[in-house]
């Protein structure tokens, strides 16, 4: 499946930087995505691609400068993490305007994990997240639910392909990928966390009470929940506050966020296996709330849920471009306005609410308040 939307997002970095940065979990479709813009866009010849994961291209890369400043136009080096001292090399090459070059880099971990990136190549680098399918690029919102959007687990040919595949990433991940950023976790350990987490979907992240339960401190338990956000597993999401006077919830909300992994963790693998899950509505609000940020490309920093100790809460806030989007997600087939959505609007002056539900009739609620599908949303129609 092509990306075309993404191709040209990278053509716009390289407009700004001459180095851009594809951020993403591993199976997302990074190099899938790379090799088509190679294809479509920028041709290199075979030795510009450099694959960490190959022993042949960690061979060559050790001595960087003796390798790299031989090479001219693109160059692509895939799963950069594994050689984090790379960094610094870069940044002396593209400031040398005589090489000529410019350098598209992939990597599994975030810009925070891989700290040297943004310390040594400041100015010089554009960064782009690339998600798994969203809706927009499959227009199959069941389908996509039930698997999530990794492109191997959503295109697999049976479901029973798809739940193999899942069960082999989250083995792999646990195995091979976190030990290979440095990171030295017991897999298990890591794994019985992951589990924790999954149960907490949609609820505030207690460090302590889950520390507790598993006999770890309250710091390890906010160690680990920094390498799954780092390594794109879950989404700590903030709160945000308001000058209201009134008592606000502090502690960030967690959601995983693939539902397909979440539902794996779950052990949830058919349709039935969902509808008759006390998670349903929590897997509902995280699908539903990673669509709508993927929807407004919304960064880290303007997205946030608002709760008060009274008990008025919004699922959702994206701040962007002066403007409050707050959202609702309700599993339910006739949602309803409630006291607290009320609250949230009069008291953060939102500038939409929008209830997001599974149907495709859109009505009002209000006359400030609407309920509206999510296929329908994402599609415009509201």
């Amino acid at each position: 499946m092509e990306r075309g939307e993404f191709l040209d997002e990278i053509e716009k970095a390289f407009q700004v930087n001459p180095v851009v940065a594809i951020l993403g979990p591993r199976q997302c479709g990074k190099t899938t995505v790379t090799k088509q813009y190679i294809a479509h866009k920028n041709p290199i010849p075979k030795e510009n691609y450099f694959d960490l994961e190959k022993d042949r291209d960690i061979q060559r890369l050790t001595d960087p400068f003796l390798t790299l400043s031989q090479l001219s136009g693109l160059i692509v080096i895939d799963e950069i993490q594994k050689i984090p001292e790379l960094f610094p090399r870069l940044r002396v090459l593209v400031d040398n305007e005589e090489l000529n070059q410019k350098y598209l880099i992939l990597g599994s971990a975030s810009r925070d994990l891989i700290k040297q990136s943004s310390e040594t190549l400041a100015g010089r680098i554009s960064y782009l997240e690339l998600t798994p399918f969203t809706y927009s690029e499959t227009l199959d919102l069941e389908t996509l639910w039930l698997r999530g959007g990794y492109p191997r687990s959503f295109l697999a040919k049976s479901e029973e392909i798809s739940v193999k595949w899942r069960k082999s990433f989250i083995q792999t991940y646990l195995e091979r990928d976190i030990p290979s950023l440095g990171i030295d976790i017991p897999a298990e350990n890591l794994r019985r966390f992951w589990m924790m987490l999954a149960h907490y979907h949609g609820c505030s992240f207690n460090a302590s009470e889950i520390g507790r339960s598993l006999g770890f401190t309250h710091k390890t338990m906010q160690k680990y929940a920094d390498i799954l956000s780092g390594t794109f597993m879950i989404r700590q999401l903030r709160p945000w506050f308001e000058n209201i006077g009134k008592r606000q919830i502090k502690t960030p909300k967690i959601y995983l966020r693939d539902c397909g992994i979440f539902h794996s963790l779950m052990g949830i693998n058919t349709y039935s296996d969902l509808r008759v899950h006390p998670k349903l509505g929590a897997s509902w609000e995280g699908f539903a709330l990673e669509e709508l940020i993927r929807h407004f490309q919304a960064d880290q920093d303007e997205c946030y849920f608002w709760a008060t100790h009274q008990r008025a809460e919004l699922d959702l806030l994206i701040v962007k471009n002066g403007k409050k989007y707050g959202f609702e997600m309700k599993y339910s087939g006739s949602p309803k306005i409630t006291k607290s959505m009320q609250i949230a609007k009069n008291d953060l002056s939102l500038d939409s609410l929008v209830v997001i539900y599974p149907g495709d009739v859109n009505y009002p609620l209000d006359s400030t308040i609407q309920a509206v599908g999510l296929q329908n949303y994402l599609n415009g129609k509201f």
